[in-house]
């Protein structure tokens, strides 16, 4: 007379709780190559916009992933997961594309910004000779 029901060997589910979405900002400052018209802030929205991937698909943003550009700044804000290494990836990506990966790195100002920056180069070597 063993009587086991499927209630006793399943494990509790949580009913009615629905996880918030957490929604992640990451900003892009481009304010100095902008400034210098050697980047297009727009270019590089519209090449995020053609590359980001979701679910593993090129092009399938949909409303999970908003990217805009306010003057100077790219801002991105999704709200599924979404590293902010990958956007480090993609910003040296569309550098490498346009030529501008010897003259421009991408680094990071706090925990959820990267900023375009130039490489320093020391002129001290140049004038010795």
């Amino acid at each position: 007379h063993y009587y086991i029901t499927n209630n006793l060997r399943m494990a509790p589910v949580a009913r009615g709780k629905k996880s918030k979405r957490v929604v992640t900002k990451y900003t892009l400052d481009c304010t100095h190559p902008a400034e210098d018209s050697i980047l297009d802030p727009a270019d590089f929205v519209t090449f995020l916009n053609s590359r980001v991937k979701v679910a593993g698909k090129i092009g399938n943003l949909g409303e999970n992933i908003i990217i805009t550009k306010e003057k100077n700044t790219v801002a991105l804000s999704a709200d599924i997961p979404l590293s902010k290494r990958y956007l480090k990836y993609l910003t040296k990506k569309y550098l490498k594309k346009n030529n501008l990966r010897d003259w421009l790195r991408v680094v990071s100002n706090s925990k959820n910004s990267f900023e375009l920056r130039y490489f320093q180069v020391d002129n001290d070597e140049e004038a010795d000779e």
